[in-house]
């Protein structure tokens, strides 16, 4: 199986997006590394954006809101490798109507090998990373992921 190298800049491309119920822990993380996120290019879905927009003072490129298709934004913009890190602050208590939006972004980081970070835990890990070592390439299969499997499974079902 090939692997290719994607190359990443010092200035990272990160997406921020959190559920309603946790949208205060995402402000408090962003509170804190005020100063390391400063260094970067912040993205994020509708009003986590605009909240985002009015503590960090600073522009904030927005998508939609989650349940109107700024998750598959993130998703497109993480399959045109211009989405470095994700911060996805979800809320696994609460039932959510665009679920199926939210794994299908969860996916694309993993099968395009992207750091996600679902809580402030694994947020203070990356941050922890990136006052140090700080990679500058991020390596995926050839096509982004091995899909042989699928390939399979579509000769099962004829």
């Amino acid at each position: 199986m090939k692997v290719r190298k994607i190359p990443m800049s010092q200035e990272k491309r990160i997406a921020l997006v959190a559920h309603d119920n946790k949208k205060q822990d995402l402000l408090e993380w962003v509170r804190f590394n005020r100063d390391l996120l400063a260094r970067h290019v912040l993205y994020a879905t509708g009003t986590t954006g605009e909240i985002l927009e009015m503590e960090l003072g600073r522009e904030v490129r927005k998508f939609q809101s989650g349940p109107l298709g700024g998750d598959q934004q993130i998703g497109a913009k993480i399959v045109d490798g211009e989405i470095d890190f994700l911060v996805f602050f979800w809320d696994p208590l609460e039932p959510l109507p665009h679920d199926p939006d939210i794994k299908a972004l969860l996916r694309l980081a993993v099968v395009w090998n992207i750091p996600v970070a679902c809580n402030r835990a694994s947020a203070d890990l990356w941050r922890e990373n990136t006052t140090g070592w700080c990679p500058t390439t991020r390596p995926i299969r050839s096509g982004g992921s091995d899909c042989s499997y699928l390939k399979k499974r579509r000769r099962w079902r004829r």
